[in-house]
C-alpha cells in the first residue's frame, strides 16, 4: 500500500477551526501516514502541529501556504519543508499579516455603511490569531447574528469580489513568494491550480513563471479537484517537470470531501514533491 501522504490542511491559527494538535490527531485518526500543516501566512502552529506528531508517530512536514497575485488574481503557494524560523520568510510573513490587519478594518467599515455594527468585534471573536483575521471571519459573524443563511451567502452578498463590503488584499509578487520558501529550505508548489479562473495562456505564463522563479511543484490531487481537473495537471505537471503534490486543505471536520486522507492518491507515473524527505 502506498504511504498516506497529505501535504496540506489548516489549523485554528488562521482559518481552520481545530487547534494544530487535533489537527494532527485527526489526521492519524483518518489513516495519514504523513502530513503536513500549511496555515495561511501564518507558521505559529508548527511548533505544537511537530509535538502532536511526534507523540502520535505521524510524519511531520512543516509547511505555510502564501498568498500571492498574479495577473490581477490572488494564487497560493504551498511552502514545505520550510524552516519556519528563517528570517527572510518571517518578515514576510509579518508583512502580509500587518496588510490583512489594515483591510479588516476596511472591511468593517464597510458592512457598518451596510448597516451592520460591530462587524470587527464580531469577526475578532472568531478568530484564533487575531493577525490572520480575513474575510472568512467576518462571514462567520454574519451568520451568527443572522445576516445571511450560509457562509457563502455571506461572500454573495457582501464580502465576495466586487461586493459591498469587498476589499482587495495587496498580496506579495510571487517572485517574492517563492524567494521566501527557498530561503528558508523549502520547496515551492502551486496549490490547487484548478481553483483559478485563467485563461491557458495566463496559465502557460504562471506555470512557465514559477518554473523560472525556482517552484518546483504542483498540486496535482486536492480536494478541489474533478477527477478531469487532477488528470489536467497531472500532464502539466509532466509537461512542465513539476514534481506532484496530495493535499486536502482540511479547515473543519464535517466536509467529507475535504477530510484529512481521503483525495485520491498521485498518478504512480509522477515524481512525488516529498520523494527526498520521506
Amino acid at each position: 500500500m502506498p504511504l498516506n501522504v497529505d501535504l496540506h490542511s489548516h489549523s485554528s491559527c488562521s482559518d481552520g477551526v481545530l487547534p494544530p494538535a487535533q489537527v494532527a490527531a485527526r489526521a492519524r485518526e483518518q489513516g495519514v501516514d504523513w502530513w503536513s500543516l500549511s496555515d495561511h501566512d501564518e507558521t505559529s502552529g508548527l511548533a505544537e502541529a511537530a509535538a502532536a506528531a511526534r507523540e502520535l508517530g505521524l510524519g511531520f512536514i512543516p509547511g505555510v501556504e502564501i498568498s500571492v497575485t498574479f495577473c490581477g488574481l490572488t494564487v497560493h503557494v504551498l511552502g514545505l519543508n520550510i524552516d519556519p524560523e528563517q528570517p527572510d520568510l518571517r518578515a514576510g510573513l509579518a508583512g502580509i499579516r500587518r496588510s490583512r490587519f489594515e483591510r479588516a478594518g476596511e472591511i468593517a467599515e464597510r458592512l457598518q455603511d451596510c448597516g451592520i455594527a460591530g462587524a470587527y468585534e464580531g469577526a475578532l471573536r472568531q478568530v484564533d490569531n487575531p493577525d490572520l483575521i480575513g474575510r472568512v471571519h467576518f462571514a462567520r459573524h454574519l451568520l451568527e447574528q443572522g445576516h445571511c443563511r450560509t457562509l457563502q451567502q455571506a461572500f454573495d452578498r457582501y464580502l465576495g469580489d466586487g461586493k459591498r463590503a469587498f476589499v482587495p488584499m495587496r498580496w506579495p509578487s510571487l517572485e517574492a513568494a517563492v524567494a521566501w520558501i527557498r530561503a528558508a529550505g523549502g520547496k515551492a508548489v502551486i496549490a490547487h491550480p484548478g481553483r483559478y479562473r485563467y485563461t491557458l495562456q495566463q496559465f502557460d505564463a504562471l506555470f512557465e513563471a514559477f518554473k523560472s522563479l525556482g517552484g518546483v511543484g504542483l498540486e496535482v490531487v486536492s480536494s478541489g479537484h474533478t477527477p478531469a481537473q487532477c488528470n489536467r495537471y497531472a500532464r502539466v505537471a509532466q509537461a512542465y517537470g513539476f514534481e506532484a503534490s496530495r493535499g486536502s486543505d482540511f479547515h473543519a471536520p464535517g466536509i467529507p470531501r475535504a477530510e484529512l486522507g481521503r483525495v485520491p492518491p498521485l498518478p504512480e507515473y509522477l515524481t512525488p514533491v516529498w520523494r527526498d524527505w520521506i
